[in-house]
């Protein structure tokens, strides 16, 4: 598949994202859908799961906006950076956002197969979107990862877990 295709691809499903219309989406996405969103410690493989999963994420985020600003591609694989804005609601992640819209930049990685999206990575900066909602991070990864992610954050920056790690 041509980067030309690959990119008209990708746009489709920011576009259909964007008025948070899930049908459109998945018609760009091929049976074998993988959805990854490491920041949410999420996957989604096919498109039943991936229909429930973008059902639930713009529940939380109804808002949500993204914007393709750049791209670069080899044969097989699409890679697109940009801003995408979104305003946390409800209580999923464990906590009361304040409400505000967020602006965040995002880069996405896109595989392809049979001229449709197979597999989608979806990476963005939890601590951002958290900071940006007046939300602790601490309580958002502790809803999402369990205590052993917050754990794992601090070991990673060498804190007692106790600790506050938002900067």
């Amino acid at each position: 598949m041509n980067s030309d295709r690959m990119f008209e691809l990708a746009q489709a499903l920011a576009t259909a994202k964007s008025r948070q219309d899930v049908p459109a989406a998945l018609k760009v996405l091929h049976d074998d859908m993988l959805l990854e969103t490491p920041a949410f410690g999420t996957s989604a493989r096919g498109l039943a799961e991936n229909e429930k999963v973008l059902t639930r994420f713009f529940t939380s985020f109804p808002d949500y906006d993204v914007v393709l600003k750049g791209h670069a591609a080899n044969q097989d694989t699409l890679v697109c950076w940009g801003r995408v804005q979104m305003t946390m609601t409800g209580d999923r992640f464990g906590v009361t956002p304040n409400g505000r819209r967020a602006a965040l930049p995002v880069f996405i990685r896109f595989a392809f197969k049979d001229d449709r999206i197979v597999r989608e990575q979806f990476f963005f900066d939890l601590s951002e979107l958290c900071s940006q909602s007046g939300v602790s991070t601490d309580a958002v990864r502790r809803k999402i990862f369990g205590d052993a992610g917050v754990r794992q954050l601090a070991v990673e920056r060498h804190l007692p877990p106790n600790q506050d790690t938002r900067q």
